[in-house]
C-alpha cells in the first residue's frame, strides 16, 4: 500500500498551512466522517511554533501536480540514517532510536532487519491539498516496510511515491491552539483523513475520546482514530487502518504531537500488541 509522502528539508521554516475553510476552528475529529477538522495546534510539523502562519511547499520542489511524484532529493531519505540519532539508547534492545527535539518526543521502532527505516530526523513528510501545500506534515519519521504495491487511497501526494509503507511515525504540531485533549484528537483524525483518502476520497472515521497518557516524562492526551478506507483502487489498498497520537504540551505554551497510523488487515500489519510496544517507548527528550 502506498501513500506517497514529500520529503524534503525541514530547515525550520516549514510552516503551517491552513487547512480549507470549510473546516470551523472549534470543530472536533467526530466530524471528519464528513470533513477532515481544523488542528487547533496546527497539524503540520512547524518547527517555530508559528502555527498560524502559512508557507506553500517548497518552490524548488514542487511537483507540477498534486498527484505528480517528486524525487526526494539526494540523501533526503537515506536509510542509512544514524540509527540513533539524539545519543539515546533503546528502551528495546536491538531498536532503533528516532527524535524530534524541537518536537520533545524520542521513540523506539524494530530493527532494520524488522523492516523499519529511520529517516534523518529533519526529514519532512506531508500530504497535500488541491494546491498542493501540505496540510499536515512530520518530521522525526521512521517507516515500515517500504516497497510494495504502488496504489494510493488519496491522490494529493507526491515525493516518497510508491514505496508501499504499511505504517509511518512521526512528531508534529508547534501552536498554541485549543486543548491538548482536542488536539491529541485532531491529530489522530486529521492524519487518518489525510493518509487515507483526502478530501477527494474521504473515508469514515471515528475517533476516541483523548486518554491522559503520563509516562516518559510526558503529561499528556492520547486518542485513536479508527479508518475505513473508500478509496480501495487495488487489493494493495486496507480497508481498514489506525492511527495513535500523543499530545504534550511544553512550558512556553507550544502544543506537540507524536503519531503512528498503520495500515490494518492486510499482510504484515503491524498487530495492536506491536503498536502498543512502540508507544510504550516513547518519552521527552527533556527526560
Amino acid at each position: 500500500m502506498s501513500r506517497s509522502k514529500n520529503a524534503q528539508q525541514d530547515s525550520h521554516h516549514q510552516h503551517s498551512a491552513p487547512i480549507p475553510s470549510r473546516r470551523s476552528k472549534q470543530a472536533l475529529v467526530a466530524a471528519v466522517g464528513v470533513a477532515m477538522t481544523l488542528a487547533l495546534s496546527g497539524c503540520n510539523d512547524d518547527s517555530d511554533g508559528a502555527a498560524d502562519k502559512a508557507t506553500p511547499a517548497a518552490e524548488s520542489k514542487a511537483p507540477t501536480s498534486a498527484g505528480s511524484p517528486q524525487p526526494s532529493s539526494p540523501g533526503t531519505a537515506d536509510s542509512s540514517a544514524p540509527a540513533n540519532p539524539s545519543g539515546d539508547q533503546p528502551l528495546v534492545a536491538g531498536w532503533q532510536t528516532q527524535a524530534r527535539q524541537d518536537h520533545h518526543f524520542r521513540y523506539d521502532v524494530p530493527a532494520k532487519s524488522e523492516k523499519w527505516k529511520v529517516f534523518d530526523q529533519d526529514i519532512s513528510l506531508s500530504y497535500t491539498d488541491k494546491a498542493g501545500k501540505p496540510i499536515v506534515v512530520m518530521t522525526g519519521v521512521s517507516n515500515y516496510r517500504e516497497g510494495g504495491c504502488a496504489s494510493t487511497p488519496n491522490p494529493k501526494t507526491f515525493g516518497e511515491a510508491g514505496k508501499g509503507q504499511l505504517a509511518t511515525v512521526g512528531t508534529t504540531g508547534g501552536g498554541k491552539d485549543g486543548t491538548l485533549q482536542e488536539n491529541a484528537r485532531n491529530w489522530a483524525g486529521n492524519w487518518g483523513f489525510a493518509a487515507f483518502g483526502g478530501e477527494d476520497h474521504k473515508p469514515k472515521i471515528k475517533v476516541s475520546q483523548a486518554k491522559p497518557w503520563k509516562r516518559g516524562g510526558i503529561d499528556g492526551y492520547t486518542a485513536t482514530a479508527t479508518v475505513t478506507v473508500t478509496n480501495r483502487p487495488s487489493k494493495c489498498v486496507p480497508a481498514t487502518a489506525v492511527v495513535h497520537s500523543i499530545a504534550q504540551k511544553l512550558p512556553d505554551g507550544t502544543m506537540h504531537g507524536w503519531v503512528i497510523y498503520a495500515d490494518q488487515g492486510v499482510p504484515n500489519a503491524l498487530t495492536a500488541a506491536e503498536i502498543e510496544k512502540i508507544m510504550n517507548t516513547v518519552r521527552s527528550t527533556d527526560s
